[in-house]
């Protein structure tokens, strides 16, 4: 077969169009008349059969390849610069666009077919290979870029999987999967109705919103993910939480992910989700070897390097994400299955949030509602019937600010109604603001059926209910100061004997001595034990915790460590601790 040529599109709906030379193709949106002849919609192949014969001038020959699929431009990921195109069909008069990546033609071309005839394109199916050759002849004049990530693109538009806001020189990389996380039913004045006016009143079901709509502002004040953890009972109402704020953005089932993955798996799902919520269920189901692991993968927004089968970098995953998790412990808690130790900067990156013993366990006001069942029920109703609306909305709302000062601005302003008294509790309130504002900004923009101020008072509520929790200290210093005392008192009396002993004791895997002085012991650990005592900090910062609270009760000089010489001869030095300087 001859060289073909590019198709013949009848976009001006032509009723006859004149003959080319064969072979090509062509692509008839309506019936059209060619050379006297008829051919229905679609792509057509119009060729040329030759015989054996050289004389031969051939028999002509058309051939319909499938219903009529457009090939607009070429496509270049912007994350990691594969080519593809851009393809167009119509399928029961609704519109449907597919990037396809030109990899995937290389072999048979079946994943191809499978999506196009999966998005409801008809094809002739003897000659389906047709169509692929079809779609990798074209050449294209219009190239735009992709990405495979959701939220804010270098363009200026937000992606999302349905739909390009702001712009049109960007299109979302479909994987297939997360159209159906990102879905639509109802109407947004249907879900301000039915869903945000019932969370007036009840802060955990405000913050639970501002939470989902926060993402959206990560990226304009610059502040880094994290996430916050409903703690309650089971059936407390903390998973109704979670569903109204995925009602935010898609279907409550199919956007809520789970901690029942691997980190890679929770690195896939804050990806998927970029700059909007990423809402994890029960925390029993997580790993509670990684799971403080995952937490901290989750606030820093960059998953592991990984390698192709040829041994070449693949681009690492990246997010700006704001979770929500839920679950009847807390994280730390969770991770002391495993006899993993509690690390305060996880816990800083998941805060917990009382979900369980409020007026009604999660709830506040049941909006004249019977009792707290029957507020669940009619919410969990509402969720299913409106959603995937309120997130698009708002950012609709944040593209028509041009100000790029106004957000931070307003950030800044917002910040100072959330006191924190160190560099911890400051970023927990960089969290609690950045929700706040989102809530506030979405009433005033009219996505949010709420009073002025709602927003604020609940995250500021529920900011100063975790700092009265956790106190204004720094919280890896009560983490250690904690882990010190429970070690005394689990070991106390098992291995520690008394330094002033005239004959050395057999202690098995001995800790260390103690001193009575005025009444009261004070306990001298080895190095080993005490960097046992408090698993995941490094002897320097434990020393740095004793002396910042006062239980440093002895060393010499610049010293630490005080040098004690033993009755029975031989001398050592040791880290002498005050226990009650501990609590």
């Amino acid at each position: 077969m001859n060289q073909l040529m590019q198709p013949t599109t009848d976009l001006k709906a032509q009723a006859q169009l004149e003959p080319q030379k064969r072979p090509y193709y062509a692509l008839y949106q309506q019936e059209v008349t060619v050379d006297g002849q008829s051919y229905k919609p679609g792509v057509w192949l119009h060729g040329i059969k030759h015989n054996n014969h050289p004389d031969s001038e051939g028999v002509p020959f058309d051939e319909w390849l499938c219903t009529p699929l457009s090939v607009e431009a070429e496509t270049i990921s912007t994350d990691d610069g594969k080519v593809g195109r851009l393809l167009r069909f119509y399928h029961h008069g609704k519109f449907n666009e597919w990037v396809m990546p030109m990899e995937a033609i290389a072999g048979s071309g079946e994943e191809v077919l499978k999506v196009l005839m999966g998005k409801g394109l008809t094809v002739n199916f003897p000659k389906r290979k047709t169509i692929i050759n079809y779609i990798a002849m074209q050449q294209m004049h219009t190239i735009i870029e992709t990405t495979y990530k959701t939220g804010w693109h270098k363009s200026g538009a937000f992606v999302l999987p349905n739909q390009v806001l702001g712009g049109n020189k960007v299109r979302y990389q479909d994987s297939g999967r997360a159209a159906t996380i990102f879905s639509t039913q109802g109407t947004l004045e249907d879900w301000k109705k039915s869903v945000s006016l019932l969370c007036v009143g009840n802060p955990v079901l405000i913050l639970s919103v501002c939470c989902a709509l926060a993402g959206t502002l990560l990226f304009k004040v610059s502040i880094k993910g994290g996430g916050v953890h409903l703690v309650g009972d089971s059936s407390s109402g903390k998973s109704l939480a979670q569903e109204v704020a995925a009602s935010v953005w898609g279907h409550p089932d199919s956007f809520a992910a789970s901690w029942d993955v691997t980190k890679g798996g929770i690195e896939i799902e804050a990806a998927s989700r970029n700059d909007t919520v990423l809402i994890l269920d029960e925390i029993k189901r997580a790993d509670p070897y990684k799971v403080q692991e995952m937490a901290y993968a989750i606030a820093n927004g960059i998953g592991k390097s990984t390698m192709t089968r040829e041994r070449e970098g693949r681009a690492k995953l990246t997010w700006r994400v704001l979770a929500l998790s839920s679950g009847e412990r807390s994280l730390s808690e969770h991770a002391a299955i495993a006899g993993s130790p509690a690390h305060a900067g996880a816990e800083l990156r998941m805060v917990d949030i009382n979900a369980g013993t409020r007026t009604y366990k999660a709830f506040d006001y049941l909006h004249g509602l019977a009792d707290g069942q029957q507020f669940h029920s009619q919410l969990t109703k509402s969720c299913r019937q409106h959603y995937g609306h309120a997130g698009a909305a708002m950012v609709e709302q944040l593209l028509k600010q041009t100000d790029d000062s106004f957000y931070l601005n307003a950030f800044t302003d917002m910040r100072k109604g959330f006191d924190a008294q160190n560099p911890q509790a400051g970023r927990v309130a960089d969290r609690f603001a950045v929700m706040a504002l989102a809530g506030e900004l979405a009433i005033r923009y009219g996505v949010l059926s709420w009073p002025v101020g709602t927003a604020k008072n609940a995250c500021q509520l529920l900011f100063n209910e975790w700092l009265a929790t956790v106190g204004h200290g720094n919280s890896e210093d009560k983490q250690i100061a904690q882990a010190l005392a429970d070690f005394i008192a689990k070991h106390g009396d098992s291995r520690f004997s008394n330094i002033g002993d005239k004959f050395a004791s057999i202690v098995h895997n001995r800790a260390g001595y103690y001193r009575v002085e005025d009444g009261k012991k004070l306990y001298l650990f080895n190095n080993a034990a005490l960097k046992e005592a408090a698993q995941g900090y490094s002897l320097k910062r434990i020393i740095q915790t004793l002396e910042v609270i006062g239980a440093l009760a002895m060393k010499d000089n610049d010293r630490p460590q005080k040098r004690f010489r033993f009755p029975f001869g031989g001398a050592d030095r040791f880290i002498v601790i005050d226990p009650e300087k501990l609590e």
